[in-house]
């Protein structure tokens, strides 16, 4: 009796569990809505959400389906859930979202359509900073272009104290791309004289690593 009192009790708080990640991944049409938002079949999507299919289910990882879409460039897919109403602020479970991860993966066309349907620029990922920040330490040139035409802020600092000026020159490589992004953020107004947590200038990086190009930039930019 007392062990079927256990077995009864166990599949009574498996069951909870089931329904409750059920709920939390939504049913059957959902799951088929991701899976077909990562393999970006327009057709398919554009059917499930006529099916009624919500467009703002999440995975285990708190992915809606067109987070997932964004993170495997489906650029179509996208669209289509964009101009459905999807929410490009959704953030998942590691605090990224359709905008976000767009910026910081340089998918142009996806970030594109997240600016035109209310990114939220001031919003942070998981290291607090903005989608500017990782494009420029990425070398992601027209990225860069695009969220400092959209307004986001230049000078943003992050966790590690340091803005997108400084992550282009201690995480790039000082080639042409990090360069071109070190001039549009200078030409943007960024704040040369904003050091890491160190208080080490942008300019005294440069140096250290003996990126000459961005040396020249940053010393014509430099306060007197």
């Amino acid at each position: 009796m007392f062990i079927e009192k256990i077995s009864i009790g166990f599949m009574a708080i498996l069951a909870m569990l089931t329904s409750i990640t059920t709920s939390a991944d939504g049913g059957e049409l959902e799951h088929q809505l991701r899976s077909a938002a990562e393999q970006g079949k327009t057709q398919e999507i554009r059917l499930l959400l006529e099916q009624g299919a919500d467009m703002e289910s999440r995975n285990k990882m708190g992915r809606t389906p067109l987070l997932i879409a964004t993170r495997h460039n489906q650029i179509a897919a996208a669209r289509l859930l964009i101009e459905a109403g999807a929410n490009v602020n959704a953030r998942d479970a590691i605090q990224d979202s359709p905008y976000l991860y767009a910026g910081a993966s340089g998918y142009n066309e996806i970030l594109a359509m997240t600016l035109s349907r209310g990114a939220d620029l001031g919003s942070t990922n998981r290291y607090g900073g903005t989608a500017l920040i990782p494009a420029a330490e990425r070398g992601h040139v027209e990225t860069v272009r695009l969220l400092i035409a959209a307004g986001v802020d230049v000078d943003h600092v992050n966790r590690l104290h340091w803005t997108a000026l400084l992550e282009a020159i201690i995480l790039g490589n000082g080639g042409a791309q990090h360069t071109d992004i070190v001039q549009l953020l200078v030409d943007a107004g960024a704040d040369v004289n904003i050091g890491d947590a160190e208080g080490i200038s942008p300019l005294r990086h440069a140096r250290e690593r003996g990126y000459a190009d961005i040396v020249q930039i940053l010393t014509a930019a430099v306060a007197p």
